[in-house]
């Protein structure tokens, strides 16, 4: 007898196990399985380097896991669909939602034409606990405000069950015309490529098993854990969750298993702050390239390149920033307390527009997910829903020699400070000069000056913010 088959289109899905899109096609058929880099799409973002590096490690282990049948495809993805199912008797396609506005616009228009050449257009929630759809107020608008959209969507969330269906029993079907990962053109800088991802482990069983130790460890003490950088405190799960290697669903299910406490109660929290990303996302669509508070479309940002160069190489003379960015850069990830000191940094203490930060974390960080990035730097600046006060601006110093108590952090990453004693760390160049010799710094030579004063960059800020208040 001779079985359907269907196509499986992985996107932000690449795992097996809690994949909908592909339990479900895997019913009574063989498997195509395909990616698609579609890079035709004139609406699409391109994807950043940090991205592009993790995606062809994710694809690897994907395809391995699979008996390297995954077949990959670049160009126009509906122009590609269109032609596997004019030549191929295929019966389906089925694929797990994307929520970016410019993949609802494609994908709306795809299934449509599936549908209309009589192909079965199926599509699943692979990627979040809950669809932004489904939660509304009471008078039917989108939640702006975190809590009551956590409190009413998740916190009277009955238990998630997972059956995990068995993914052995698969045949998947490959052309071999398409099996070559390099056809997809992700890589271009081996060096810097190489380095970047060296310290990370990638794929769905990477996922899984980092996701089962921190609920060993890390999560003993995440409330006040999770803000000190040099602690294990965080699970590192970001790019795992973006490239769906895990599903948040899984996540969730997980935790609600553990004994239930502060620890458990913040970690789901913060789970679903990434829902609610996703949530302003899917309702203000132009969330990544418009200001959600209108009245800072009269904000007045610096244009100072100079000042943005130093940010993104770690030259500002502020230790902690600095530490940050060289974190950012050599490895693809930055500590989420570190993110929110040099995105202050960034937009407040040098008013730099928030999108052009938002745009260098986006090539930088393997995690790098439009809602979650353009949520969180609108959060930062405060021109988003839910956003910080204007006035709240960290102070890097304080913040440095508080969250980075033993000054681990810093050294690891600023390699030029590392005999620099506890006291003048954050503040170097208030340190006496028999001092800065003793721990062989030269400011302005092996590390640099402060680029500006914190207290009087703090005060332009505020009477920045003052005029758009």
């Amino acid at each position: 007898m001779i079985r359907n088959l269907n196509i499986v289109w992985f996107r932000k899905d690449l795992r097996l196990k809690d994949n909908p899109a592909l339990e479900a096609a895997a019913h009574n058929a063989d498997i195509f399985p395909i990616y698609i880099n579609d890079t035709k799409d004139k609406n699409e973002r391109n994807m950043g380097a940090a991205s592009k590096v993790w995606l062809y490690n994710s694809l690897n282990a994907l395809n391995s896991s699979i008996g390297n049948k995954l077949n990959y495809f670049r160009g126009n993805a509906e122009n590609i669909l269109i032609d596997l199912i004019q030549n191929n008797r295929i019966n389906g396609v089925y694929w797990n939602r994307c929520y970016e506005p410019f993949s609802i616009s494609r994908d709306t228009k795809i299934k449509k034409i599936l549908i209309d050449n009589n192909v079965k257009a199926e599509s699943f929630n692979g990627s979040l606990i809950r669809e932004p759809w489904e939660v509304l107020k009471d008078d039917n608008t989108p939640y702006k405000v975190f809590t009551p959209f956590f409190k009413k969507a998740y916190l009277t969330l009955d238990n998630i069950d997972i059956e995990d269906f068995d993914t052995s029993r698969i045949n998947y079907v490959s052309n071999s015309s398409h099996n070559n990962i390099n056809n997809l053109n992700l890589l271009t800088n081996l060096s810097w490529e190489n380095e970047v991802i060296s310290s990370w482990k990638v794929g769905e069983k990477a996922a899984i098993q980092k996701a089962e130790k921190f609920f060993r460890k890390g999560i003993l003490e995440y409330k006040e854990g999770r803000n000190f950088p040099a602690k294990n405190n965080v699970s590192r799960l970001s790019p795992h969750l973006h490239f769906g290697e895990i599903s948040p669903k899984r996540l969730w299910v997980d935790t609600c298993n553990l004994k239930q406490n502060k620890n458990t109660t913040h970690f789901l929290s913060e789970l679903c702050w990434r829902e609610f990303s996703y949530y302003l996302l899917y309702h203000f669509p132009y969330l990544p390239e418009k200001n959600l508070q209108i009245k800072f479309d009269s904000f007045p940002w610096v244009d100072n390149n100079d000042y943005f160069e130093k940010w993104k190489k770690g030259e500002t003379g502020y230790p902690i920033i600095d530490a940050g960015m060289k974190e950012l850069y050599s490895t693809g990830y930055m500590h989420n307390r570190v993110r929110m000191i040099v995105a202050s940094f960034l937009v407040k203490n040098l008013l730099i527009h928030w999108r052009k930060g938002e745009n260098y974390f986006w090539d930088c960080l393997f995690d790098a997910d439009l809602a979650n990035n353009s949520a969180g730097w609108q959060w930062v600046a405060g021109s988003g829903t839910d956003a910080a006060p204007y006035f709240r601006i960290f102070n890097p110093v304080a913040q440095g020699k508080r969250f980075d108590c033993d000054g681990s952090y810093t050294r690891k990453y600023l390699p030029a400070l590392k005999n620099m004693p506890d006291e003048y760390l954050f503040n170097p160049w208030e340190a006496p000069e028999l001092v800065l010799k003793e721990a062989d710094v030269s400011l302005g030579k092996n590390y640099p000056k402060p680029i500006v004063d914190i207290k009087l960059s703090r005060e332009n800020a505020l009477h920045a913010y003052e005029k758009i208040k």
